[in-house]
């Protein structure tokens, strides 16, 4: 996809998204979105696509790190409950509970009983969510192989994205055929009719983005509302007014 396509059709759902984002607000809706995929999958830049034009007071993104040794006594889902949605907000999880059934399992951070105790909870979990009134979304991002291994060689490249990489991801780059096989099954067992997953196609990052997006607005019914009326008064005139010389505060350096 050319770039001026796709900066065009990006144009028309950030308007979309933003009428999205007074619905929810004005309807105190409380909506949560999962992203998940392989390491440079796209996600991030998915995301990062959708809060370019939302306010943060409404959509905010949460992307935990490790667990602390705390959170690690607690109930499983525990950490992640308390960054859910209040009313009037939607919550972008770049990666979720879905840890545990991915990286965790691969990796060997976790046993198999629980692995298998989190399939069994999972899909409860989140029935019950959804029966608490959270509008619960789910995208699995899927990249093949050896668009991954291209994405990633590129990040060792700029050094503006070495950042991206994680002893972690190079570990589970060695463990393509383990990942495929714990994915096929935390599908199996958590795609519900309740929370149903969505799997978004994204060696194309444009296109995977622009889709991704379009999705996310056709799984909230929403209506475009008229825009707050705002009184913008005429400045009045400056009064004449003595100030302090500005000799002795520290400017920032003109170097452009």
């Amino acid at each position: 996809m050319k770039r001026k396509t796709y900066e065009k059709e990006l144009v028309k759902l950030h308007l979309e998204l933003t009428n999205l984002q007074r619905w929810i607000k004005h309807q105190d809706l409380r909506v949560a979105v999962i992203f998940e995929g392989r390491d440079a999958a796209g996600k991030g830049g998915a995301i990062k696509r959708i809060t370019q034009v939302m306010n943060p007071r409404v959509c905010r993104v949460v992307a935990l790190n490790k667990p602390t040794e705390r959170e690690s006594s607690q109930w499983y889902f525990q950490r992640y409950v308390t960054h859910l949605p209040a009313e009037g907000e939607m919550v972008l999880f770049d990666r979720s509970w879905y840890n545990r059934s991915g990286v965790e399992k691969v990796m060997g951070f976790c046993s198999d009983d629980e692995v298998q105790d989190f399939l069994k909870a999972c899909p409860n979990f989140e029935r019950m969510l959804v029966r608490s009134g959270i509008i619960l979304i789910k995208f699995w991002f899927f990249v093949s192989a050896k668009e991954q291994e291209r994405r990633l060689r590129a990040r060792l490249k700029d050094p503006t994205k070495r950042w991206k990489i994680t002893q972690i991801d190079l570990a589970s780059r060695l463990k393509w055929t383990e990942y495929t096989t714990a994915t096929d099954i935390m599908l199996n067992s958590t795609d519900t009719e309740e929370c149903p997953w969505s799997i978004v196609r994204a060696d194309n990052k444009r296109r995977a983005r622009l889709n991704c997006i379009h999705h996310l607005l056709q799984q909230i019914p929403y209506k475009e509302l008229p825009p707050d009326e705002i009184d913008f008064p005429d400045r009045p005139e400056d009064k004449p007014n003595e100030r302090p010389p500005l000799q002795g505060h520290k400017f920032v350096p003109e170097i452009y």
